[in-house]
């Protein structure tokens, strides 16, 4: 015998837990693939200029390894072809990009409450990423991990 769990309208409770799978791992990617492209096609000197003003040596060459990441990462982990190993990139870039541009602690007072929430920000994706690192991507995906 076999029990099959249901949602309200009659859903099966997988095809709906499939279906947030993809939706939850298609907006956490999102922020990546759009900075990535931003790094690497719009905004490319820009950024390589703010990431040396933050103390970041060889920004100009490290914008497009950020950019590469955040694109190359978030699209894998969009699509979910080894999402695993994409999310664990991203998680391990947030955690340098955070501590090195959202040091709250030591901005000025002007600047505490904006790098404050974007630091809560990133450590909230860092918790998407691990979730995605865990337990992988659901059965919607390119290459289920």
């Amino acid at each position: 015998m076999q029990i099959t769990a249901t949602v309200n309208a009659g859903v099966p409770a997988g095809r709906l837990t499939d279906v947030v799978d993809l939706l939850a791992r298609v907006a956490l990617a999102f922020i990546f693939v759009w900075s990535g492209a931003d790094k690497l096609f719009l905004h490319t000197a820009g950024t390589a200029q703010y990431m040396q003003a933050q103390g970041v040596p060889l920004s100009g060459l490290l914008v497009y390894a950020a950019g590469l990441v955040e694109l190359g990462g978030g699209i894998l982990l969009a699509v979910g072809y080894r999402a695993k190993i994409a999310a664990a990139l991203l998680a391990a870039f947030i955690v340098v990009a955070t501590l090195v541009f959202h040091a709250f602690w030591a901005a000025p007072a002007e600047q505490a409450l904006v790098q404050t929430v974007m630091f809560f920000k990133n450590v909230a994706m860092f918790g998407g990423l691990l979730h995605v690192v865990a337990h992988g991507t659901g059965r919607l995906a390119l290459a289920r991990s």
